[in-house]
């Protein structure tokens, strides 16, 4: 079932397949030391899942992408405070110039959107999207207003980012070669070459239903769906597409999130700053999202402020204290706890939507408690 022998980790995996999930993967790194290494279940293509299984990991992808503008803000490339229109001039189209970096980092931008009659084929071509999200038309003014970006978000970032690139590198090789490379994630893919494909985990489960609204429909349009239906197809995940289309295994992505709770800590790499763990700490206004209709803790440096649905001691079965997290659509969650050092990535093929009579993760954040305590 895991490398991992630890009864309480054994447990949590067991309460995720009790709950209904398919396959599953914890991973857990403490001050830059791998503590939980763990799987269960099956892939959904006859296989067992195991360490190397990979899994979409839907808006986790999004964490990646806010990444590479704190980097690049870090080399002194990006004022996270000035207009993306700065570096990105069409950007300014429709009154966009007010908007800044960290409007869009805290989903305050205005502009979420992507457009209701965007296709498929067009979510695979970079100039294209960045030509559509330089077009569209706030729905706000910056700074009023809560509306996730859950599509634009990576597009915006991910053009500013490629624009003040030194080397004029493609996004997914800035991507690559200063993010993921850096940091030791060789196995998080944002474009999954075609020979790593028999490694992913079919994914399977709900879609998601969420109440019609103006807005969603034109950043997340229905027929762009976060499902399964869509982030099965090997065109999407090839395509890496830069708010949801990451492919990783648990490993891989809790060492994104080892690097901001390691900051400042003994034994620091240095990847990011105490200022950029700082920022990304920094909740945004606590008003009701207006893409989805209800809150969402989120700060300004593009993380979340809470870890829904991992605990079963907490209050909510959430962690709320000083945590930077980032989920993904149907239940995938990654996070970090820079007060303990301490990064946790669930990665599963299971999609979940909404409330569940039994929490499938409700057990992690508990075990891994338990186990980083008796290794401190």
């Amino acid at each position: 079932m895991a490398t991992n022998s630890d009864p309480r980790i054994i447990r949590a995996l067991e309460q995720a397949l009790e709950g209904g999930e398919t396959g599953v993967q914890i991973a857990a790194w403490l001050d830059g030391e791998l503590i939980v290494d763990a799987w269960a279940g099956e892939t959904g293509t006859g296989r067992p899942v195991d360490g190397d299984t990979l899994f979409p990991v839907f808006s986790v992808t999004k964490a990646v992408a806010a990444s590479a503008a704190h980097v690049y803000a870090q080399r002194g490339l990006l004022d996270l405070d000035g207009p993306v229109a700065k570096v990105w001039p069409e950007y300014a189209a429709h009154g966009k110039d007010g908007i800044t970096f960290d409007h869009v980092l805290s989903h305050r931008s205005g502009a979420p959107t992507i457009g209701p009659d965007t296709t498929l084929s067009e979510l695979f071509d970079w100039d294209t999207m960045a030509a559509r999200v330089a077009d569209q038309v706030p729905v706000d003014p910056p700074g009023v207003r809560n509306a996730y970006s859950p599509y634009a978000f990576g597009w915006v970032l991910g053009e500013a980012v490629r624009r003040v690139d030194p080397q004029r590198r493609s996004f997914h090789e800035i991507v690559r070669q200063e993010v993921l490379l850096p940091l030791g994630m060789d196995d998080f893919f944002l474009g999954l070459p075609d020979d790593q494909r028999h490694r992913v985990a079919v994914l399977h489960g709900e879609a998601p239903a969420l109440p019609p609204s103006e807005v969603l429909e034109a950043a997340s349009p229905t027929h762009l769906p976060f499902a399964a239906s869509m982030y099965n197809l090997p065109e999407v995940q090839r395509a890496g597409l830069p708010s949801a289309g990451g492919i990783a295994t648990a490993r891989a992505t809790a060492r994104l999130f080892a690097a901001y709770a390691t900051a400042g800590r003994d034994g620091d790499p240095g990847f990011f700053t105490t200022d950029t763990v700082r920022r990304c700490l920094k909740p945004r206004p606590a008003d009701v999202d207006h893409t989805y209709g209800f809150h969402l803790p989120v700060g300004h440096g593009g993380l979340w402020l809470v870890a829904p649905d991992v605990s079963d001691s907490h209050p909510g079965g959430a962690l709320t204290d000083k945590v930077l997290s980032h989920t993904g659509a149907g239940g995938t969650i990654a996070w970090a706890e820079p007060e303990r050092g301490l990064s946790v990535a669930v990665l599963h093929n299971r999609l979940f939507f909404g409330p569940q009579q039994i929490t499938p993760f409700g057990a992690v954040a508990d075990a891994v408690h338990a186990v980083a305590a008796e290794q401190s």
